[in-house]
């Protein structure tokens, strides 16, 4: 059996106890802030991040992994491993998937695997965790590559925004320029369809409206969820992830309900308070 190394990047949002326990490589991306550029949770964490948006008066700005790190990365690792399978960010959010798939070539493409997870922060880690599951029965990187590539377009992630101030701004969000005007009284659902993001609800008033939301989206498809797996991720937001994670559990639906907090890179485009619920459709 091929001795397969799972890589992805801090976007993926898992925290470090699933990372370790899965035995996943995890690579930063970059955030830049103050005229000073960090390694996203390694050097900087999400609520310091804040603190300098606080500070500085300013939003920060993310970039991608190179192409040369990646190269690096990949040289090392296949020193321990047999094959490499990577996914990290989706191309439509970054340029990283695109320097990974250089760095690949250059390397070895025989051993290294880049899925393009078409998704951003626990969207990915329900992949990942799926790559590691694959890995533990016994499946080559080829393999590994091609199951997770069905899995992509069944992923779902919705999240509640508190302030569309980071999604404006970082042109990311399809939809943002139409209701920027009443951003303090809309909270919007943002949900990710094909490897982009849109706004797909508005709710008015409170916060807990939003949240009524992302829930009824998990009603709708509760039939046809993936039980093995559900994420709640957020931005510095406890207290309604504790709330989110309730309600999942009377579902009696879910084995496993993972509370994991949103990286930097991730917090700089959503904001505050954001939180979501990812999860994959069976069929």
């Amino acid at each position: 059996m091929k001795k397969v190394c799972i890589l992805t990047d801090c976007t993926s949002d898992l925290n470090k106890e699933l990372y370790e326990k899965n035995n996943i490589v995890v690579l930063p991306l970059y955030v830049t802030i103050g005229g000073k550029t960090y390694s996203d949770g390694v050097d900087i964490t999400t609520e310091e991040i804040y603190q300098k948006v606080a500070e500085f008066g300013e939003l920060p700005r993310s970039s991608a992994i190179g192409p040369v790190v990646f190269e690096e990365e990949f040289k090392k690792l296949l020193k321990e491993y047999d094959e490499i399978i990577y996914m990290g960010i989706g191309s439509g959010f970054s340029g990283t998937y695109n320097n990974a798939v250089l760095a690949s070539q250059e390397v070895d493409p025989k051993k290294i695997f880049i899925v393009d997870s078409g998704n951003l922060s626990s969207g990915i880690g329900l992949l990942v965790l799926k790559a590691a599951k694959f890995r533990s029965e016994g499946f080559d990187g080829i393999a590994i590559k091609q199951k997770l590539e069905e899995i992509v377009p069944m992923i779902r992630t919705q999240f509640a925004i508190d302030t569309l101030e980071y999604l404006h701004k970082g042109g990311r969000c399809t939809g943002t320029a139409k209701i920027f005007g009443t951003l303090l009284k809309m909270k919007p659902i943002i949900k990710v369809e094909n490897g982009a993001m849109k706004v797909a609800k508005k709710p008015m008033g409170k916060f807990s409206r939003a949240l009524g939301v992302i829930l009824d989206y998990v009603r709708h498809d509760l039939d046809n969820i993936d039980p093995e797996f559900v994420m709640v991720t957020h931005s510095l937001n406890e207290e309604d992830a504790t709330f989110l994670k309730k309600e999942l559990a009377k579902m009696n639906k879910f084995e496993n309900i993972y509370d994991t907090n949103a990286s930097g890179v991730i917090s700089t485009h959503c904001g505050p308070k954001t939180i979501g619920i990812l999860y994959i459709l069976e069929k």
